[in-house]
């Protein structure tokens, strides 16, 4: 992944690599990072990185750390699987109203969306963790969309980026983070065929990763 930032809104920009690098575990839970260190890495000033960093505050995603900086606050087990049921309380039914009600919208869109899965895919056979996860987020928000419900997918995209992933870098190395790419094609097939039960089944077995393999 390319970290250098283009000069407009470089706030959004350090938001987002940075948000990245939190959710796949290259920022490390408990572990205190200085917005000066990490805003050298990126190339750019402070500022940007320091707004951004308070961003992640806000989120609670971090938190600070008098004179030292910033802290990434651990996910307890007991909030990933809050997290992980919120999850399928949403977006199980969510996914199964799509197959049920907007599968021709879906298959209208099949081209599309099937490239994000195979973009995916490529992804994680190339060990691009960073890339994985944007195209994760492509394909499942941009499937919500499809609902134009936009307070259900602000509250979905919180909820993932709150669901930190990370035990993706030791699936990468293992080879099974392809398996996990893999599982979004058949999705998209059972809702382009409108098939409500193979959805909801084949959602609920994907997420179900939240609380085994990729929580590391």
């Amino acid at each position: 992944m390319n970290l250098g930032l283009k000069q407009s809104n470089l706030r959004d920009q350090a938001l987002e690599i940075l948000k990245l690098r939190l959710i796949s575990g290259d920022l490390k839970p408990g572990e205190v990072y200085s917005a000066a260190s990490l805003a050298s890495e990126l190339g750019v000033s402070n500022s940007p990185v320091r707004e951004a960093m308070l961003t992640l505050v806000n989120q609670g995603l971090m938190e600070t750390v008098r004179n030292r900086g910033f802290r990434v606050v651990p996910l307890s087990p007991r909030e990933l699987r809050n997290l992980y049921e919120l999850r399928l309380l949403l977006e199980v039914p969510s996914m199964r109203r799509l197959a049920t009600d907007r599968a021709e919208a879906i298959a209208a869109r099949k081209a599309e969306f099937a490239a994000i899965a195979q973009e995916m895919i490529d992804c994680a056979r190339s060990g691009d963790i960073a890339g994985y996860l944007t195209q994760d987020r492509n394909f499942h928000i941009s499937l919500l969309q499809v609902l134009e419900n936009d307070q259900l997918t602000l509250i979905v995209e919180n909820l993932r980026d709150q669901s930190r992933q990370y035990g993706l870098k030791a699936l990468s190395e293992t080879g099974k983070l392809v398996a996990s790419a893999e599982e979004h094609l058949p999705i998209l097939e059972a809702l382009v065929a409108g098939d409500a039960e193979l959805t909801e089944d084949l959602m609920k077995r994907h997420l179900s990763h939240m609380v085994g393999q990729w929580a590391g």
